[in-house]
């Protein structure tokens, strides 16, 4: 997939690729204005939105009910180096949400491809072209 990355201002950077632009922007101690999420976070919420998504996929594809689902993720930073060092994903189920499913639900989770490039990471290639 290309993405093309702009610079519309300020601390600002969108993202185009597949006819959708995503915005971004610093918090404003960091100099942006905080009218989007900084880079970061949407890391972060890509980690958690895929993971979602195999839990949702797991209860669609055995007709278990989703209301009252939820996932949090929080993330722990090393100190010194302000990068994360553990991810912990609580999928919050109802009380009377079948114990034989629960195992499963922490299985689909494991399977969002976001995490697995993390577990196996690319290798990145970076250049610079004149126009």
């Amino acid at each position: 997939m290309d993405m093309e990355m702009t610079f519309p201002g300020g601390e600002k950077v969108d993202a185009q690729f597949n006819g959708f632009t995503v915005s971004t922007d610093q918090p404003i101690t960091e100099g942006g204005t905080g009218s989007a999420p900084a880079p970061f976070d949407l890391f972060l919420v890509a980690l958690g939105t895929c993971s979602g998504y195999y839990v949702l996929r797991f209860c669609q594809r055995n007709t278990l009910p989703t209301k009252g689902m939820k996932l949090v993720l929080t993330d722990e930073r090393n100190p010194d180096t302000h990068l994360i060092k553990m991810i912990h994903i609580n999928i919050t189920v109802p009380e009377d949400f079948p114990e034989k499913y629960r195992k499963a639900l922490v299985r689909s989770a494991e399977l969002c491809t976001v995490k697995r490039n993390l577990e196996e990471p690319p290798k990145f290639d970076i250049t610079v072209t004149t126009q």
